[in-house]
Order: C-alpha cells, then structure tokens, then sequence
C-alpha cells in the first residue's frame, strides 16, 4: 500500500483543449508502490493562489505559508547564488561556435560562464559570449523581472526571450539592457506569453587592449505567472520569516545569523564575535591592527589650529583585549590650520566663509572688492583640505553587501584628500563635486559650441592590487558616465575636462582597490590622493583674482558689460572692439587684440569669430599657375570600414571612421554611436539633445562587431570616441602644429598635382595623448575615382594611427581635384576647306582638373585652299623655265662671237711676234653688228654671271680681261 507522505507526490497534467486539467499520483523516483490514488478532475488551467500561499494538491485548496518560508502565488524567485540553481545552465560561443556545459567548448571559451556570488550571478570577464539559460513553462501570461549592474560599455548585454513558436522579443530594441551607474542597482522587467519561454541573459566582452572588462551582474530574478506554486519555499540563510502567509523575507541584522528555513535569528556572543546584516553564520573578531583605523582632521578653531583625531573603522569588528592587538593611537595633537582656499577667508572664525560678490581673496588675505574695469573671475580652486567643501559629498558602496554604508570613502588629509578605508577591499569609494552650472565672464558672452569651463585635478594612486580610479560626470541629473579611468599605480599628474554646456554637473570619483570578489581587508593601504581641483566659470563660484571686464559708454564705478561674441578689450579704453577677420577669440582670455587668434592657413574665422573653419574652397600658387580647389562636394561625411582586426581570442572588429572634411560654418557633421541596438542615428539624434551614446566631431571612429562574428543578429557598434573636433588648416605643406605626414606614409602621387592636407586636432586629452588626438587628411587628385572616392589609412599603421595619437588618411577621388583652367587644354587646326577652316579644343591627357572654365566652343575661320595656291605656283614656275630658256639661248649666241674674236686675235699676235694690231684692227668689222660693248674689269657684273653660267664648256670659264698695251694706258 502507497504511503501517500513518502511514496507519491500529485501533480497535474497538461491542460487540453477545452482547459481543463487531471490530478494524478506520481510515484517517487526509487519507490515500487500500488493502490495510487486515482485520477481526479483538477483546478482550471488559469487558477492560481495568492503571495504568501501554495496550492495544497492533496484537497486541492490554497493554504498559507508556514514560518520561515514565503510563496509569491503564482510566481518564482531565485535570490539565492551560493550555487547555480536548478534549470539554469551556461553556453559559451565563441567564433561562430555554440558550445554547452561540456567539456567540449573551445580552449579558449573552456573556463567562460555565469558564476554565482552569493547574493548575485557574475558575468564572464573575457570576450567569449556566454548565455544565461532558464526554461519555464507559463499556464498564463505573466513578465520576468530582475536586478543587475551594467557599467563597462567595453561589454555587451542583452536579455531576449524566445517561446515555444521560436519567436523572439516584438521589437530588437528590448532586448538590450541599459547602462546603470557606478554602484547601482538597475532593473529590468519584459512581458511573458503563456507557453514555454526560455530566458537569455548574453554578454560577450570586447578586449581590445589587456584591460580587463567589469562584469555584469544579476540578482533577484523573478518570474510571474506559473500558474501556481505546490509548495513555499524556504528562507534562504541569513533571511527569516516570522508569521505565516509571507511573500517575502526580511534580512538579519548586524551581529545575527539564521540557516536556510529560519523563523528567527540568533544572536551573536558580541564579545567575541561578528556578523555582518544577512549573514548566515558568526565569525571570531580578529586581533585589531593598524588597518582598523583611520585618522581626521578637526575643524579650525579661533587659534588657527586643528586637532589630530583617530578613530575607529565603524563596525569595529575587531578586539583590543587580545594580545597582539594594538590599541588606538592618543588623539588631540594640535597642528596649524591650513590656510583657506582662493575665494574664501578667515574672518577671525575657526572656519573659512566665501568671499561675498564682487571681491576676491587668495585664502590668505581678507576679501577685497575689484578694482574699477575688472571683474571676479569666478569659480572653484581646492587645494587646502582641512574640512570637506560644502558643495562635496562622500559615501561608500559595495554591490554584493551593505557593510560600508554610511562610511565615509574619503577622508580629508591636509593638503590632500584621499581614499578611506572602507569595508571591504571591494568597495567603491565615491566623492561627488556639485556645481550648479557653467557661464562664461561678463565681457564674454561665449558662442554656441564654445568652451564654457574646464575641471582639473591633479592626483596620485598608490595601490598593490588591480585598483582603479574613475571619473564620471553627470549632466542634469540624467545618467553618469565613465569619462576617464586609471589602473594601478600613478604618478601625480593633472587631468583637464572641458565643459561646453552649461548644464548642472555632478562629478564623481570612484575608487575601488580590487574588483573581485573580496570581503575582506588586505589592500587597505591602496589609495588615491587628489591634492587639488580647480573649476572655471563655475556659476555660484568664488573669486580668487579680477581680470579685465568691458566698460559701458557711460562708466559708473566699476560696472561692466557684456562684449558682444567675437569681442576682445581694448587695453587703453576698456572698449569692446571686435576681432579682425579670420580670427577667432580666446577661450582663456579677452583682454588686448592679442586674445584674437589668426586662424590656419586656408581657413576663415565663423561670424562671431568663435573658431575657425574652411569653406572648401582652396588656393595654391604653383610655378607661375594658380591652382584652385573645390571641395565642396567632399564636404558631407566620408566613411571608411578599416579591418578586419582581431582580439587575442580571435573575434573579428572593424575601426569604423567617419569624417566630415569641411563640417558647415564650423558645425561638426560626423556623428560615431554607441548604441547597440537597431535604431537609426537620425532618430536618436532627434530624440534627445543630451544623448550620452553619440559624439559629433569633425572626426570620429567606432569599434564594430560585424554580427557573423558573435552570433548577433546585426552588427554592433561601440566605444566611440572623438579624434578631431578643431579645425586647423589646409595646406599643401605636410606639416601643421607638430603634425607631420612623412613622405613614406602613402604611396606618391601619379600627378604633378599636389596633394591637399586637411588638419584637426581634438581638445580632450587622455592619459596616453597628454596633448590630445591630432588628425591629417591628405586629399589625392585621382581621376579614377569618381564621386566621393575612396578613404585609406597608411598601411604601416593600419588602424590609423601608429602611436594612438595622431590619425593619417588618403582622401582619392576626381573632386579633390583643381579646377580646369585654360593651362588643362590645348587647340587642334583642321585642314582648310572650301575657303574654310575649324579648330577644335581638347583637354591634355590624362585630365587632371574638374569643373572650372569649360572648353571653348569649336571656331571656324575664313582660310584660302591649296588648290589656289597649286596653280599659282605651277603658272611662276613655267614662266620662270621659258625665261631661264630664253636667256640660254642668247648668252650662246654671244658666246660664239666672243669666241670667234679672240681666236682671230690670238693668231695676228703669234704671227708679229707678240705684237699688238692696230687699234682700228680691233674694231668692228664692217658688216658687224654693234651688239654689245666690252667691258674690260676684273669684277664680274651680274650680267656677266650669268653669261658665265651660260657659256660653260669643257670646265673653262671664259673671262674679260684688260690686255696691256705698249703704246696707251687704254684702249
């Protein structure tokens, strides 16, 4: 027979179509049993008992809880994480591999999972993707609902549901869980539908460096709407429940204990013991040392002195009695006060009061009133801490447990501050600086997107362990974030943030010695000392000094005025006067026209000379021609996907960079995201002028996780940050304000033409670029790339950067090229026809110019043919052939007379022996024609020339001479 308290347990089974259901016996696993109960129609498949009760299955009735135990009705909780409960289960991806609990996951992933904490589940802390599983089945609608702690944004985190029709969460965007701060508990809640849902809670971490990422963590899941709950559940240790019917329980105080299913707690024997608030057992207190306590720094009383005062670390949890404990040092040794801070005075009080309106004080001397033309410069400037300032707070948070609430995390030290000792090694150790809001001087009324203010402080870390320091700001109370941090040990060093809204800021400093999991005290000595922090044109501020101010036409006393934006002060009338053109105004200082800054090269300065920018437009004088340059369709963002880069276990990212060449008037147009979910960048744009996950510059970059990678359904997008948003220049040079783009960076240039360099610098700085980012783009003339062209980095440093700090890209493309002039194109003559003739332009090959002048229409001009010009010459030519005939013949006929002559003369004088004729024997016989007269010269005339030429014979020439005669000079 079935013993109905041990052998068998009810249970219902599913429900059918027409929602109804059956109570069955079970038996229990192990157990040979008969005579089961029989089957009984069971409760409507929508029934369910209220908080504080469990359906008693044997009558079928509600009942309430019994002490030490709760029920939610119809819902489950899992608060308890000493052990990964039961239907939890881990699975790592890694590399587009899924893997399950076991031991077959990848070396790499092998040790990745959830790992409980006591009070909290803790995310893995590498760039493996781990899921957090649970399985439930639902009768009826219902939500989940937990707590966690999201603060990296180094790691992602997202929750999504899928239900028995493999549907997943309505919209992308639940499914990623929201940043939380430093130190705080958010909570997150989705609706469920009736069904099997199985619950996901995904991280995947991205190291890009050896930095470690801070996990996530979860506590408190609850989940409505199962139906019913056959049983309550007990307290877990260091909870009780002390009356029936309770839906939840209350905590332990400090210095008891309960165990798991408590009605009460026990109390510590306070001699000799401890506890902490919901512990689940006692310990021994230890020996006191000198880790236990801490020593402050009294007010200063009417004699300017301070008292040294020790105390004890609040809990004391340690024993003075015990022999090798120490006992706590004498207090009251007196030491003089510090003096007060600039802007504040002692007026013969034990404490320091702000200077009233309209003076000033260095903190040495009384307050005096500012001379006529200046006014207080007003603002912050801690550097004396004998007291904790009046707009400073200081608190201690621990995310596993509550034992350093209400301690001060940070003590004042002279002149210095620095970490207290806290609770535990764990803690965070918050300081908050609260400043109502940021506004420029009178004389300067600041324009939009200017410099408003700046935060420095200058600190040191002393640490053994992994500590880290982090500042944060908060602007209107909206949401704190991580601005910068430090690991480890640093020198003392000064750090500069800039503020361009006025807004009301709240700045934190955490510190937090280790982030594992540690109760106790071994890294007490780890602290960070902050010996100073200034703030400018703080509203409600002091004044430590006066600077120059702008006076009204009518001067009365030392009243000032505004300056209009683009104003400085004139040194000799205390005028305001405004800048020259292409200048832009000092953030620092108005006063003389040395406060307006040239502008760089190829840049102009915005209407109300706040900073300079470049209209797109370009001018190079190069060997006797002037270049021209128009950007101006570049001028819309570029973008360049630069990778695939890989982390040191392998997940694939690209450096995404965005650049806006020109931006509009100074206006940066690229905007990198941070946001992890699917929405559009316009749309978060135009939700919300604060929205912390965007940055607006001239040149930003983005890490993406392409979605193949992970597993995730879109690629993610994620630590964006600004590498220019100040515009210094253009030029052709390759250097501008120690930017230098050396010669082997890209590949040279095909062209003649020069290439153009855009620089930018940013103003934030970073521990690793003290003097913040700088950016160079050289813009290429390549006709082969059309439109917006193409974007590259050098390929020694293909990230970008080499050293972190200063960003090189290659702009190609047709529009970066000069405008056309008429040195780009040439002109080509046609042949002449029917009396006319065309010329025709074209450009030189291979064009390297775009847009400016066009080519010329084709001419057409009047010209005489060939034909013409042919007969011309071919009608000289035959005339000139007759001529030449004509005189041949002649010149022959003479030359035969000549001939006949001198023969005849030569024979008469061989025949006298050399004697000469008569003179009438010479003559012209009668008969003779009288033709031509000889001319006796020894210089031939043109004449005879060419009756040389014509009487050629036998290579002799034929010449007159002078004979000489015995009988007169002449003949």
């Amino acid at each position: 027979m079935a013993d109905d308290r041990k052998d068998y347990h009810f249970e219902y089974t599913e429900c059918d179509s027409s929602g109804s259901r059956w109570r069955v016996a079970i038996p229990n696993s192990a157990v040979d049993c008969s005579g089961l109960p029989d089957p009984v129609r069971g409760k409507e498949c929508t029934f369910s008992c209220a908080s504080g009760e469990y359906l008693e299955m044997k009558n079928q009735v509600c009942s309430k809880c019994g002490e030490g135990t709760y029920s939610l009705g119809s819902g489950i909780k899992f608060d308890e994480w000493d052990e990964l409960p039961a239907g939890f289960s881990n699975v790592a991806t890694f590399m587009d591999t899924v893997v399950g609990p076991s031991d077959s996951r990848p070396e790499g992933c092998n040790n990745s999972s959830w790992v409980p904490r006591g009070n909290y589940i803790e995310s893995n802390r590498d760039d493996c993707t781990v899921s957090l599983i649970y399985a439930v089945h639902l009768k009826k609608s219902g939500y989940v609902f937990f707590e966690y702690q999201y603060v990296d944004n180094n790691i992602f985190f997202e929750f999504f549901i899928q239900n028995d029709q493999c549907q997943e969460m309505d919209t992308t965007a639940d499914k990623w869980v929201k940043l939380t701060d430093n130190g705080e508990w958010g909570s997150h809640s989705v609706m469920l539908k009736s069904g099997t849902n199985i619950l996901y809670w995904r991280t995947t971490g991205i190291l890009m460096g050896s930095k470690a990422v801070k996990p996530v963590l979860v506590k408190n899941i609850t989940i409505e709407g199962v139906a019913y709950t056959s049983e309550c559940f007990p307290c877990k240790p260091g909870t009780f429940s002390d009356k029936p019917g309770s839906f939840i329980c209350q905590v332990c105080p400090r210095n008891t204990y309960s165990e798991k299913g408590a009605k009460e707690c026990i109390r510590c024997d306070e001699d000799s013991q401890f506890s902490e608030e919901g512990s689940s057992e006692c310990m021994e207190r230890p020996p006191c040392t000198s880790k236990d306590y801490f020593q402050i720094h009294t007010p200063c009383d009417e004699e300017g002195k301070t008292q040294i005062m020790y105390k004890w670390i609040e809990p004391k949890i340690c024993r003075e009695d015990l022999t090798d404990a120490i006992r706590l040092p004498p207090s009251g040794e007196k030491k003089d006060c510090p003096p007060c801070n600039p802007g504040f005075y002692n007026n013969g009080s034990s404490s320091c009061h702000p200077c009233p309106p309209g003076t000033f004080s260095d903190g040495t001397k009384e307050c005096r009133s500012c001379p006529a033309g200046t006014e207080p410069a007003l603002g912050f400037e801690y550097k004396w801490w004998n007291v904790l300032p009046g707009n400073m707070k200081t608190s201690c948070f621990n995310v596993g447990n509550s034992k350093c609430d209400g301690m001060n995390g940070w003590e004042v030290a002279g002149d210095h501050i620095q970490s207290g000792a806290g609770g535990s090694d764990n803690d965070y150790l918050i300081l908050n600086l609260h400043i109502p809001g940021f506004k420029p001087p009178t004389s300067m009324t600041g324009a939009m997107g200017s410099e408003l203010g700046r935060i420095t402080f200058v600190f040191e870390t002393l640490c053994s362990a992994d500590c880290v320091l982090y500042f944060m700001v908060d602007i209107n109370r909206k949401s704190t974030n991580v601005v910068e941090s430090w690991g480890g040990t640093k020198e003392k060093q000064a750090y500069t943030h800039v503020i361009f809204k006025n807004a009301t800021f709240t700045f934190t400093w955490a510190f937090q010695r280790t982030n594992q999991g540690q109760d106790n005290r071994r890294f007490i000595n780890d602290m960070v000392k902050i010996y100073s922090i200034t703030a400018t044109n703080a509203v409600d501020g002091v004044a430590s000094s006066c600077r120059a101010c702008a006076l009204g036409s009518e001067q009365s006393g030392s009243s000032c005025v505004p300056c209009p934006p683009g104003h400085y002060i004139e040194k000799e009338t205390n005028q305001c006067m405004e800048c020259p053109p292409d200048t832009y105004l000092s953030i620092h200082q108005v006063y003389g026209k040395e406060a307006c800054i040239p502008c760089g090269p190829g840049s102009r300065s915005t209407q109300d000379h706040s900073v300079c920018y470049s209209d797109c437009f370009f001018y190079h004088e190069k060997e006797n021609q002037s270049l021209h340059y128009d950007f101006s369709n570049l001028s819309s963002v570029g973008s360049l996907m630069n990778g695939p880069s890989f982390t040191s276990k392998g997940t694939k990212y690209f450096h995404f960079f965005n650049i806006s060449l020109c931006g509009h008037e100074g206006k940066k147009l690229a905007v990198c995201t941070n946001n992890i979910t699917d929405f559009t960048v316009k749309e978060m744009v135009a939700g919300s002028d604060d929205y912390t996950n965007l940055v607006g510059a001239f040149v930003c970059q983005s890490t993406i996780i392409p979605s193949e990678s992970k597993g995730f359904r879109a690629a993610l997008s994620s630590q964006s940050i600004i590498l220019a948003d100040t515009f210094l220049g253009v030029t052709v040079e390759t250097t501008l304000q120690n930017i230098n783009i050396k010669e082997d960076m890209f590949p040279v240039s095909p062209s003649q033409i020069p290439d153009v360099h855009f620089f930018y610098k940013s103003s934030t700085t970073t521990t690793s670029c003290v003097n913040g980012r700088s950016t160079a783009v050289k813009m290429r003339c390549n006709p082969a790339k059309p439109g917006a062209g193409a974007i590259s980095v050098p390929s020694k440093c293909p990230a970008g950067t080499c050293d972190g700090c200063t960003f090189y890209f290659l702009w190609e493309s047709v529009e970066a090229c000069p405008l056309c002039t008429e040195h780009d194109f040439h002109e080509i003559e046609g042949a002449c026809k029917r009396g006319f003739q065309e010329t025709l332009y074209v450009w030189n090959e291979p064009k390297w110019c775009i847009k400016g002048i066009s080519l010329p229409e084709k001419k057409l001009s009047t010209c005489e043919t060939v034909d013409f010009w042919l007969k011309v010459g071919a009608g000289v030519g035959a005339f000139t052939a007759v001529l030449l005939v004509a005189l041949t013949c002649y010149f022959w006929k003479k030359n035969q007379k000549l001939e006949y002559k001198y023969s005849k003369l030569v024979m008469t004088t061989n025949s006298k022996e050399c004697e000469l004729p008569a003179a009438d024997s010479c003559a012209i016989m009668e008969g003779e024609d009288n033709e031509e007269e000889v001319v006796y010269s020894n210089k031939q005339s043109l004449l005879g020339k060419l009756k040389s030429l014509a009487t050629k014979e036998k290579e002799d020439h034929f010449e007159s001479v002078q004979l000489k005669s015995s009988r007169s000079p002449n003949i």
